[in-house]
């Protein structure tokens, strides 16, 4: 089980507040792109100043952009918004989301870049693998809000207490082990 199969009650709570926004003239491409905006101004703000405690933002941001995210699409598909512009947009904003979120991670020890680095490519790869076939998909075992998750409570942990123990060193290698069966997993699906 992944994160992803609570999206609908996440989703029940939302109808309301996005309802209120559809009345209001507010579009899911407008969404999308406030979600990618302040992805990529958190991570900079991550990498520019390299402050621990702005770590603390990473877990609060991941769970407004969760937010976003089901707002956008809920805004396109029950209010009549989808269009081929807000797919491209959905797609690539998520990827570039990502990146930038977990890019600064390669500036806490005992992370570095090239694990770090690996994970982004996985990451970006593992949604290119859900894109391609029939439909969407959204297999783990590391889809999207399942890397949210980790990186939220890496987040976390980095906010409150700094440089994380040598131990965690191996975090990224497994992240990186667990997205490549999330890709073979999706390409697996997606040819069924």
């Amino acid at each position: 089980m992944t994160l992803y199969e609570l999206k609908p009650r996440f989703q029940a709570l939302l109808r309301p507040m996005v309802g209120r926004m559809a009345a209001a003239g507010i579009t899911a491409n407008q969404v999308t792109l406030a979600a990618a905006i302040g992805s990529v101004a958190l991570g900079a703000l991550l990498l520019a100043t390299r402050i621990h405690a702005w770590f603390l933002l990473v877990p609060l941001w991941l769970l407004l952009r969760m937010g976003l995210n089901a707002v956008d699409g809920m805004l396109a598909r029950e209010h009549g918004q989808k269009s081929r512009l807000g797919a491209y947009l959905n797609e690539l904003g998520d990827v570039v989301s990502d990146a930038a979120l977990y890019a600064p991670f390669a500036l806490v020890a005992p992370f570095g870049p090239g694990w770090v680095g690996a994970v982004v490519v996985l990451s970006v790869v593992s949604e290119f693998a859900g894109v391609l076939g029939a439909e969407r998909r959204y297999d783990g075992p590391l889809g999207k809000s399942d890397r949210a998750l980790v990186f939220g409570a890496l987040g976390l942990w980095i906010g409150l207490a700094g440089p994380l123990p040598e131990v965690t060193f191996w975090i990224m290698p497994i992240l990186a082990l667990l997205l490549a069966a999330t890709i073979v997993n999706r390409v697996r699906a997606g040819l069924r």
